[in-house]
């Protein structure tokens, strides 16, 4: 009766003190996020942001949207990563079934037989037949089980299967960035190569009449060769801006895991900007953009091995039942056989184990301080990036304006000057100028366009890479 009244306080003792180490993982308990003006003087909308829309609503163009499902289903590492969300499944289910006792089925069998060498009568009896014993033992039971340690260890598997389902949305949201952004730059580069070649035309047409003039007299041979040069340099240009479109291609076509390819594609100006380019609530970062989540999933992690960890200081269960069908009974055999029931039960509660625990528990400690820093500063540099990208896309909505009127005011220099030189003897020179100066600007027309796409595509990312 005594050893059960112990038996009783010391289970109820640890029931009571085993408050904290069943408690689940809040936020608000662990650590102090303040996201207050997170975003600094960008902060834009109170509720919908350009991270609460899917990818499919910011990337409209058909083509762009074909080549991102297609990515999403032939790359590489999205395919690694849905085979590693298999496997932690697998780890997950084993750390269940650990709450279940275990079950062993041992079957056993023996044949013996005396035998006399002198061939003595009297102990005829007992040489005669074998004497064949079995054994059919079941064992059930747990052992050495801390419930405590065991629900901890489940609470951290859960957290390792949301963080390769946030591996994976990192992944997604990256490769729907890099293939929009090797699409886009294929749209700029077709565009500059079309503005170089008209480049290289009107050159070509300057020098034809330089050398007519050469040939009049009225031009020296000095002048033509520096045309000349001029116009080589930019038929280079022209080779080497299709080098760096068949590198796009293959890069476009690495990510989606095909072999190199003609990549068809729109226009840079078919590009439409969402209609939502707002960040948002400042709490969609912590809930969407994967690095910050993976931060918080690993100080989650971080806060149930910590309880894992005070889960040793807790006594450990051991149960175990075996029931035995066998005709071996001691020294004699009966047949048929019969059943033999056994049950042990023992309670270990640890009171020294050299330090061990204490200085285990106390490290866990330090390690969810680490992970808590380390949220707070994903969510410093999260805030900083939507800034930045916001101040990006401003700029470059500001500057489209002025380059507008820029080529506009070009595009009339260069008609005036086409008309002067229509009606007077002014040298051709003068076409030429206005004429670079406009493709110029034009250049500068398409590189804005192309910052104002890579700032989208940046504030896309910034702020958690789409609902998906």
């Amino acid at each position: 009766m005594k050893a059960k009244h112990i038996f009783t306080i010391t289970l109820a003792t640890a029931l009571m003190s085993s408050c904290g180490v069943l408690k689940n993982y809040n936020r608000n308990d662990v650590v102090n996020i303040n996201t207050d003006n997170i975003y600094g003087d960008a902060q834009s909308g109170d509720s919908l942001g350009l991270g609460d829309l899917k990818w499919r609503d910011i990337f409209t163009d058909p083509t762009l949207q074909s080549l991102i499902e297609k990515a999403l289903v032939q790359n590489t590492d999205i395919k690694n990563t849905d085979l590693q969300l298999q496997e932690i499944q697998y780890a997950l289910k084993a750390s269940k079934l650990a709450f279940i006792p275990s079950m062993y089925f041992t079957p056993q069998g023996n044949v013996s037989k005396m035998y006399d060498p002198y061939q003595r009568s009297q102990y005829s009896t007992m040489t005669q037949g074998n004497n064949k014993t079995f054994g059919l033992p079941v064992t059930f039971g747990w052992q050495n089980v801390n419930f405590f340690a065991l629900r901890n260890q489940k609470k951290g598997a859960e957290i390792n299967r949301e963080q390769l389902h946030n591996a994976k949305q990192a992944v997604q949201a990256a490769l729907v960035a890099n293939v929009a952004s090797l699409y886009y730059s294929l749209c700029m580069l077709d565009e500059q190569k079309s503005l170089t070649e008209k480049t290289r035309d009107n050159w070509a047409l300057y020098l034809e009449k330089q050398r007519l003039l050469m040939e009049a007299g009225q031009a020296n041979t000095a002048a033509v060769a520096s045309i000349e040069a001029t116009y080589y340099s930019i038929c280079q240009g022209v080779l080497s801006l299709d080098e760096n479109i068949r590198i796009m291609e293959n890069a476009l076509c690495t990510l989606l895991g095909e072999s190199n390819a003609k990549i068809s594609r729109n226009a840079l100006s078919t590009f439409q900007a969402p209609a939502i380019v707002t960040t948002g609530a400042p709490i969609s970062i912590l809930s969407r953009r994967p690095d910050v989540r993976g931060a918080e999933l690993a100080l989650a992690s971080a806060f149930y091995d910590s309880n894992k960890a005070k889960s040793a200081f807790f006594p450990s269960l051991t149960l175990s039942s075996t029931g035995t069908f066998t005709n071996s009974f001691g020294q004699s055999v009966i047949n048929p056989g019969m059943m033999i029931g056994s049950a042990i039960a023992s309670l270990t509660q640890p009171i020294f184990a050299n330090g061990a625990l204490r200085a285990q528990y106390k490290v866990s400690k330090k390690e969810m301080e680490i992970a808590a820093n380390n949220f707070q500063q994903a969510v410093v540099e999260a805030g900083n990036e939507v800034n930045t990208a916001m101040h990006e896309l401003k700029i470059a909505e500001e500057q489209k304006d002025l380059i507008n009127k820029q080529v506009s005011s070009l595009e009339t220099a260069l008609s005036a000057t086409e008309k002067l030189y229509a009606m007077s003897s002014m040298n051709y020179l003068n076409v030429i100028t206005a004429q670079n100066s406009l493709l110029q600007a034009q250049m500068s027309q398409i590189s804005n366009r192309m910052d104002a796409i890579n700032a989208t595509i940046d504030l896309y990312q910034a702020l958690g890479g789409g609902t998906e």
